[in-house]
């Protein structure tokens, strides 16, 4: 047969030889769909993608530990070092990029609340999309709600701020997301987020400064409206460290 003439395996091919990695990028560039560090892309997933993706990482950070000049085979302390890495990655630290969103009820407004309501410090962790190494810090979430505003559990701003923080992240886009996605979920009049956060590529690599930190915010709505609200909220703040 020609090569012309060939066929060609598809995303979902059952040819083994294809890394699910492979299948996974097909799909979403023929989908036409970003897969940038910090997208999620669970929608792209289908079952049994995520433990081949965690066998096909291990693989390829064992080369990395080799790379390094690692002994692993007699090494009694990185033996099993790639397995424990890709199983950080893919289930811990970059899990909000592999599943979908947290279920969050929504409820009407039935009391028409329509005070400032802040939420907070809601401790976060992620990685920055640089180096990989650790981003730790807090956020603080301001709604402004309306009688038209859905209503969710304080928790779940928890919840959704994880799953947000679970990818690499660089701290602005962060908190933009995380914007986009309670403004989306809630229909507030006004949204405000504080984020601030130490960021060890300050830290542990680079000027090894320990003392810095990153404090940035989003305002939306009535927020970046009306300067008296958005006084307000910033002095209900407690004092940040």
């Amino acid at each position: 047969m020609s090569k012309s003439l060939q066929a060609t395996p598809s995303a979902d091919s059952p040819d083994v030889g294809t890394p699910v990695s492979v299948k996974i990028r097909q799909r979403l560039e023929a989908a036409r769909k970003r897969y940038h560090s910090n997208d999620n892309i669970a929608e792209f997933l289908q079952p049994g993608d995520l433990e081949a993706l965690l066998d096909e990482v291990e693989t390829k950070m064992q080369g990395v530990l080799d790379a390094l000049v690692i002994d692993t085979d007699n090494d009694h302390n990185t033996s099993s070092t790639a397995r424990r890495v890709a199983k950080m990655y893919l289930n811990e630290v970059f899990r909000g990029r592999y599943v979908h969103a947290p279920t969050v009820t929504e409820f009407p407004n039935a009391e028409h609340l329509n005070e400032l309501m802040i939420v907070g410090p809601i401790t976060v962790r992620s990685a920055c999309s640089h180096h990989f190494c650790p981003v730790m810090g807090k956020i603080w979430i301001g709604v402004l709600p309306n009688e038209h505003t859905n209503v969710i559990g304080l928790s779940k701003y928890a919840r959704l701020a994880e799953w947000v923080m679970g990818r690499p992240q660089i701290q602005e886009e962060a908190v933009v997301q995380l914007a986009d996605l309670i403004q989306v979920k809630t229909q507030p009049d006004g949204l405000a987020i504080v984020m601030q956060a130490t960021h060890f590529c300050m830290a542990w690599r680079g000027v090894k400064d320990m003392d810095s930190r990153m404090i940035n915010s989003v305002m939306r709505g009535s927020f970046l409206k009306d300067p008296n609200l958005r006084r307000e909220f910033l002095s209900l703040i407690p004092q940040k460290d």
